[in-house]
């Protein structure tokens, strides 16, 4: 981004009142924690009584194909479209928007964010990229092919992962409830709170919406969870432990967090923050 661009938007932002100070960059992921860990405001009757519900099978997966990934890429949101992948990635001064080769990893197109900005989930919706920060209340809507930014939207709680059903924006925000956002003016509409047989599930973050289902990674975990949109249960565990090879741990990588759906040939595709590898994976049903 341009210097003349950068002040602009930043004297928008401060302008409208938008704009609050964020924590220090090497803080941020702890904090984290300590904001994704309160209770949601509200949990539904189905959900409080989920315990009594039947246990929710276990996928493991089989992997496919492996293709290089970025590892200084700190994955927040992923999207495939037409042969590429579209990555937001966080962290404050490193927050970016790329268009990435698949077969190879090569950045082919970036967007860094400015600084003071962790960005976090990406959608793609109609012929916009839309995506979240964190703790800003603020979310940046770009041209697919230009990465120009259009506009920028606000949302009262913490930004995390997004994706869509076509008629939805669907936004985690680090607890149990899912926000269902009007596409057009990203006023939220509806809400689905996330439960298992255990009760309600916290921590979803990275979003993607697969053949009638939301995917959610669960952070700090290796986990997926394949939830039902229309009544909020976890209808399946995605079990991903394993992937990385002892020495791609040489440096240091985080969690488990990045999945892309290719609707047109059916393949999935699963990531981490600083992997250096993105695996394609088949999933594998539990043993009836």
């Amino acid at each position: 981004m341009s210097r003349p661009v950068r002040t602009l938007l930043f004297s928008i932002l401060v302008a409208c009142g938008l704009l609050f100070i964020l924590s220090r960059p090497d803080t941020l992921e702890a904090n984290k924690s300590k904001v994704a860990n309160r209770a949601p405001s509200s949990v539904s009757a189905e959900a409080t009584n989920a315990g009594t519900s039947d246990p929710v099978p276990s996928y493991n997966c089989r992997v496919l194909k492996i293709y290089p990934h970025d590892r200084s890429a700190f994955t927040q949101g992923l999207v495939f479209e037409n042969g590429f992948l579209y990555e937001g990635t966080g962290r404050c001064g490193h927050s970016s928007l790329r268009k990435v080769a698949l077969e190879t990893g090569d950045i082919l197109e970036r967007r860094d964010l400015p600084a003071e900005f962790f960005g976090e989930g990406i959608t793609l919706y109609e012929n916009r990229i839309i995506q979240l920060t964190w703790q800003s209340g603020l979310g940046f809507v770009y041209d697919k092919d230009s990465f120009a930014l259009e506009k920028v939207f606000t949302y009262p709680t913490e930004g995390w992962g997004i994706t869509h059903d076509e008629r939805h924006l669907i936004m985690s925000d680090g607890t149990a409830i899912l926000h269902l956002l009007d596409p057009e003016t990203f006023v939220e509409t509806g809400r689905i709170e996330v439960y298992d047989d255990h009760g309600p599930v916290p921590l979803l973050n990275e979003l993607e919406y697969v053949k009638g289902e939301i995917y959610a990674n669960v952070w700090q975990t290796d986990r997926i969870a394949r939830i039902s949109p229309r009544t909020g249960k976890v209808i399946g565990w995605i079990e991903l432990d394993g992937l990385l090879r002892p020495e791609d741990r040489e440096e240091p990588v985080d969690v488990l967090n990045g999945i892309a759906y290719d609707a047109d040939h059916d393949r999935l595709f699963v990531t981490g923050k600083l992997w250096p590898r993105l695996f394609e994976i088949a999933l594998v049903p539990p043993a009836p």
